[in-house]
């Protein structure tokens, strides 16, 4: 069982069963490991290692999401949340996939799919990778942008704080914000908004 637990330490903590059955570790040894919480099912044919010294600046859900879900791309209030432009905590983490696409189901974190086509999917991912592990999500721009799009689902009062906040940031860029407001065709409805905090 030792040299399952290096295996999943050499892998950054995670592991899928194909691969693990690749080096000939015995399905028993691995339900054992599971039955006694020192690894975990993040979906069907993959685990994680319970004590690994992850990175604590990355929050945990997402990586799991993000390895979980090759597709996946972190979005709106979980990257709102993810940036500190929300004092909303979403219970789920949500996540873009491509319209197309049907994932497989996770078992932990709670996850929210939202089917993207390619013109709203593809514009704006960010790719951060820190000690092994990565989360894919939209920059602040498009989550800004994405929350006016879906605000009859999420409500037009976490969009409105999304944007007031992402104004706010040193950083802020309306240029770079107005291209995504074309992008997530929420030009018409954003901008009289941000004239109007921007003064």
């Amino acid at each position: 069982m030792d040299k399952i637990i290096k295996y999943f330490n050499s892998n950054h903590g995670y592991a899928r069963m194909k691969d693990l059955k690749n080096q000939s570790f015995h399905p028993r040894d691995i339900a054992n490991l599971l039955e006694k919480g020192i690894i975990e099912k993040v979906k069907p044919g993959l685990y994680k290692l319970v004590n690994f010294d992850y990175d604590q600046s990355i929050n945990r859900s997402l990586v799991d999401v993000c390895n979980a879900i090759p597709q996946g791309i972190v979005c709106l209030s979980s990257a709102l949340s993810f940036y500190g432009l929300t004092t909303f905590n979403p219970s789920e983490v949500l996540v873009a996939i491509p319209n197309s696409w049907k994932p497989h189901k996770i078992i932990y974190p709670p996850v929210k799919f939202y089917y993207f086509r390619d013109r709203f999917y593809t514009p704006g991912i960010l790719r951060m990778k820190k000690g092994g592990s990565e989360v894919r999500i939209y920059n602040k721009e498009k989550t800004v942008c994405d929350m006016f799009r879906y605000r009859n689902k999420l409500g037009v009062d976490i969009a409105l704080e999304g944007l007031k906040n992402y104004l706010k940031l040193k950083e802020s860029n309306i240029n770079k914000l107005r291209k995504y407001t074309e992008v997530c065709q929420v030009k018409t409805i954003m901008m009289p908004y941000v004239k109007a905090i921007v003064g």
